[in-house]
């Protein structure tokens, strides 16, 4: 058996020797494997990971180009990884190594795929308002999503080479790996508070990962614009038949320029809307039709 574990880096400079030295205390009885994939860092990191590989020659530093992403470079991990199945965790220490010897013994019972939920955080509360409305409004689409969200978790070797065969942009990894189907186990537990340094997952980062797990998970956004299109088209029409009535008996029902406004506005904007949902469909098809690489690899170390 063995254990590969995927870490990927992003200005993480500070703990990540402490990150290593926590891992591999919990899996130096297995074979195993660590893979830092370092995203484009322009702080010391890539220095701190050859440290780390000089020290431990099972150690894998993946560099690549720039900053493709978190998603990009888990991806990066998985076509590296050779081991029967694969741990990622964050460099960060925000979770705790010690919950890969859980599960493992889950992935050792069968289960394919086995995830440690947030069910506290020690984060501020913004992130933690944010975090929750995100996963309440995806488990209304997949209700097998738990209401924490995962990023810390196990995948059977099938699962990451069906995760590679995948090849989509823009993808809602943590959707993607329930959408195939193979029974989840979940482990709660509470998140650490950050040690070292600050959190690069701005809230631009945030806001393009919500707007991907909810077009990747459902068909509801381009259902509202349809069922917008018919209301707007409903209204027109019977707002019509209303100023034909009154015309037809010489009676005006709305005169002067604010009604006028009020209608343009109103129509002018919703249309606006859809028409901003279906081009963010357009763009995705776009970027998948150019098929570019999820990543680009600068060196192999």
């Amino acid at each position: 058996m063995k254990v590969s574990i995927i870490i990927p880096v992003y200005m993480n400079a500070p703990s990540l020797y402490e990150t290593y030295i926590q891992v591999v205390s919990v899996i130096k009885n297995y074979n195993y494997e660590i893979i830092f994939i370092n995203d484009g860092s322009s702080d010391n990191s890539l220095k701190e990971l050859l440290k780390i590989k000089k020290c431990d020659e099972r150690v894998k530093v993946i560099d690549l180009t720039r900053n493709f992403g978190q998603v990009s470079a888990i991806y990066a991990g998985f076509e590296y990884a050779t081991g029967d199945f694969v741990v990622n965790i964050s460099a960060d220490l925000q979770d705790s190594p010690s919950l890969i010897t859980e599960m493992i013994k889950k992935w050792k019972e069968g289960y394919k795929v086995v995830a440690c939920t947030r069910i506290a955080r020690e984060d501020s509360f913004f992130s933690k308002l944010v975090s929750l409305i995100f996963y309440k409004i995806i488990n209304n689409f997949m209700k097998n999503m738990p209401k924490g969200g995962f990023d810390y978790f196990l995948l059977d070797k099938i699962v990451y080479k069906k995760m590679i065969s995948l090849n989509e942009r823009n993808s809602f990894m943590q959707g993607d790996i329930l959408w195939f189907g193979y029974k989840p186990f979940f482990i709660k537990y509470k998140r650490k508070e950050r040690k070292y340094g600050k959190s690069q997952w701005t809230l631009s980062k945030k806001i393009k990962y919500f707007i991907d797990g909810v077009f990747n998970t459902s068909y509801l956004p381009i259902r509202i614009a349809s069922f917008l299109g018919l209301i707007i088209a409903s209204t027109g029409f019977v707002y019509s038949i209303i100023v034909v009535f009154f015309w037809a008996f010489r009676r005006t029902p709305f005169s002067g320029y604010t009604p006028i406004m009020m209608v343009l506005l109103i129509f002018f904007g919703l249309l606006m809307i859809m028409l901003g949902i279906i081009g963010e469909y357009i763009w995705r098809i776009y970027d998948e039709v150019r098929k570019r690489p999820k990543f680009i690899i600068k060196n192999l170390f």
